[in-house]
């Protein structure tokens, strides 16, 4: 890439790609500007270090998931959009494991901030598939959370090979959602 077109995105972009093939705790400054064709200091134009980085990573992986589920939900209701989220959650999370490892942990400071927006995106399709079970408000941020475990542990489960004992872990997939699925529903 020429240095006179690098931009901050690029850089964020690049960045989160490096991170997905090195592992996000080996996301380095060093490495990512000799990706670029750049010397190191050319890219404290575009970032103010590398925690900034990884937060403007995490952003961006974020984002994404959120455009990724919302596309696998719409239209959905019930079991078919609890199935289609889990599904697109666990896509990106395979296919992404450094930029959604930024992702953890993030601290976000509010509306306005983009890490924020970009989560509560994401937490409202997670709101919208528990409204059509009947999940009270008030009983909502349990609710999303649970999933949130539920997801999270399957996908980092897959994505870092730990289902080794057998070869039906997609078989375990579906019987999870049916499991939430019957939970949310209220029957055993």
């Amino acid at each position: 890439m020429p240095r006179g077109r690098l931009t901050a995105a690029d850089v964020v972009r690049a960045g989160a790609e490096l991170a997905d093939e090195v592992g996000y705790q080996d996301l380095a400054m060093g490495a990512l500007a000799q990706r670029l064709g750049v010397r190191t200091p050319s890219l404290y134009k575009h970032v103010d270090g590398l925690d900034d980085l990884r937060r403007q990573i995490a952003t961006l992986a974020v984002t994404e998931l959120g455009e990724a589920v919302r596309a696998a939900i719409q239209g959905k209701a019930g079991s078919d959009a609890l199935a289609a989220f889990a599904r697109a959650f666990a896509t990106y999370v395979t296919a992404h494991p450094g930029r959604y490892t930024a992702t953890i942990g993030a601290e976000v400071s509010g509306p306005g901030d983009e890490l924020y927006d970009a989560s509560a995106r994401v937490l409202e399709s997670m709101a919208a598939i528990l409204r059509g079970y009947g999940v009270e408000e008030g009983e909502m941020v349990h609710a999303i959370r649970t999933l949130r475990c539920l997801f999270h542990g399957f996908a980092a489960l897959q994505s870092s090979n730990g289902f080794q004992w057998s070869d039906d872990a997609a078989e375990s997939f579906d019987w999870m959602i049916d499991f939430v699925d019957r939970g949310l529903r209220g029957e055993s």
